[in-house]
């Protein structure tokens, strides 16, 4: 029956796909149907739930860099809209609970932890959509994620809490993980590559949240320090990590959302109740863009956050739950939050696939709220009289660059991630912070104007936002697009750029190395 299950869930994630939402939308109505038709049963999908969930925040922990959240538009943001939303929240789940008894509440304290749970905005949609716009290290991105980060720890906490029981007193001798980070680094570095990093980073998430259920600690606070943890020990290896990990975690938490269906199947009442609860959600992105824009970010990047945050959380669904399992709330209340959920996604997929559009759409309204004095990470700095311009400064950024410079050229790099920027003028490139899809950064730099625009960004849908965003402010000089895969190849070509595709033309180049090397030799020799 399970196996029954998990075919209809495939192509129900199939189906919601092509609509052009995400994929679990698609595993939750599948979750509910089978519910619906006594399919499989949620016994068999809570082991898979768990560990998805267990993986989950140890990718988190993985991703998690405690500088992105110190800023106060970070954890100020994330703080501050839990403060204005949790009451309002609240008042209309009290509502609800006078007006359809099977949501009611024994106590007012089940409410706001109701109210708590819907206060937090989605991680997989965020990290998926960022993912897809190939924006996962631009500066808006950096601070919805950061936002994001925060809410989960605050739900970390909260199911520390809701454990019901104090830790032992053996877990103080917690505080001395740290101390482990050389050893570590160390036993990362004998895992090397593959199956057996992979296989590393799984058993260190197990094993360590069995030590904080051992301690009376909720494990799932021990998956995420281990996470963060293995990211201080080895920042590159924790990001290979991360890489293969992902869609691990992705694929295990189809039985969480599976699961979740098995909490029983959405009545009508359920459904308006959920519809209600959607309502809500339109008043978190005017919120969010008001607390960034206060916190003196961009009207873009405050615009391209807010929206990114405009959703009900998984997580929220996991706090609910354990809520449900301690006899805290309603059963009903899971399969309501989940609809709610699925709502919210279908509300904000769209919008945020035309988010930049929306943008240059109310680009003069929005930029009524922004401050004058901006962050130094909001600052677009000159290109000064640099005719070549690489745009994405990664490996292949960087190689180009160093290419170009040693010809002659007066060339500079143009890179998202404002760390990544200050680490590459560290190296000693003239490199400038700016998103290459930003329109802002293209009119107030007139990169439109230049020569040569080499563009190596990390994904194919954003290398061709860049084209049409050059087209469109009438760009006229050359534009070099690198591609990793001969379908983009084909594509760039016809939207007329010189496309470079690495991995057939890097063989050439390879050659080329070798043969101007063997020519040096010879000519040392003669």
């Amino acid at each position: 029956m399970e196996a029954i299950v998990l075919v209809f869930a495939f192509f129900a994630g199939l189906l919601s796909r092509k609509a052009g939402y995400p994929p679990l939308l698609g595993y939750l109505v599948a979750g509910f149907i089978a519910n619906g038709l006594s399919i499989g049963s949620a016994e068999s999908f809570q082991p898979i739930a768990d560990l998805g969930v267990l993986l989950l925040l140890f990718t988190i922990g993985l991703k998690l860099n405690l500088r992105s959240l110190m800023p106060v538009y970070v954890w100020g943001a994330a703080i501050a809209h839990m403060i204005i939303v949790v009451p309002l929240t609240a008042a209309v789940i009290f509502i609800v609970g006078i007006l359809y008894v099977p949501l009611s509440f024994e106590s007012n304290y089940a409410a706001w932890t109701l109210a708590f749970a819907l206060s937090f905005s989605s991680t997989v949609f965020a990290v998926k959509m960022f993912e897809e716009r190939g924006d996962t290290s631009s500066f808006y991105s950096v601070i919805a994620i950061g936002v994001l980060v925060v809410q989960d720890v605050l739900a970390v906490a909260y199911l520390v809490l809701a454990s019901g029981h104090y830790p032992s007193p053996w877990a103080l001798c917690l505080f001395a993980l740290p101390v482990l980070k050389p050893l570590i680094a160390r036993l990362l570095k004998v895992v090397g590559h593959g199956e057996l990093l992979l296989f590393c980073g799984i058993v260190f998430a197990i094993a360590t949240a069995e030590l904080f259920e051992f301690l009376q600690l909720k494990g799932g606070l021990g998956a995420l320090l281990a996470g963060v943890l293995l990211s201080a020990g080895d920042q590159a290896k924790s990001k290979e990590l991360y890489d293969k990990l992902i869609n691990i975690k992705n694929l295990l938490l189809i039985g969480f959302f599976l699961h979740i269906g098995y909490y029983g199947f959405p009545s009508i009442q359920m459904l308006l109740v959920a519809v209600a609860l959607s309502g809500l959600i339109l008043l978190r992105p005017v919120i969010y863009f008001s607390l960034f824009s206060l916190n003196k970010l961009r009207a873009r990047t405050s615009w391209l956050s807010a929206l990114a945050l405009a959703n009900y959380s998984e997580f929220g669904l996991i706090v609910a739950a354990t809520a449900v399992q301690t006899g805290l709330l309603p059963a009903e209340w899971i399969t309501t939050l989940a609809v709610a959920m699925s709502v919210t996604f279908l509300m904000a997929t769209p919008v945020n696939k035309r988010a930049i559009d929306l943008y240059s759409r109310f680009y003069t309204r929005l930029h009524q709220y922004e401050k004058p004095n901006r962050l130094p990470e909001e600052a677009i700095g000159s290109l000064g009289d640099a005719q070549v311009l690489v745009l994405g400064m990664g490996r292949v950024g960087r190689g180009a660059y160093d290419h170009l410079k040693e010809a002659g050229h007066h060339v500079m790099g143009i890179e998202e991630s404002y760390t990544k920027t200050q680490y590459c003028i560290e190296q000693g490139y003239e490199c400038v912070h700016g998103d290459a899809t930003d329109r802002d950064f293209w009119e107030r730099t007139g990169l439109a104007d230049r020569d040569l625009l080499m563009v190596s960004l990390s994904n194919h849908r954003e290398n061709i936002a860049v084209i049409k965003l050059a087209k469109e402010l009438g760009h006229k000089g050359r534009l070099s697009v690198a591609a990793r895969f001969a379908d983009q190849k084909e594509e760039l070509e016809e939207l007329g750029c010189q496309a470079y595709y690495l991995y057939e033309d890097v063989g050439r180049e390879f050659a080329l190395h070798m043969l101007e090397e063997m020519d040096t030799v010879n000519s040392r020799r003669s």
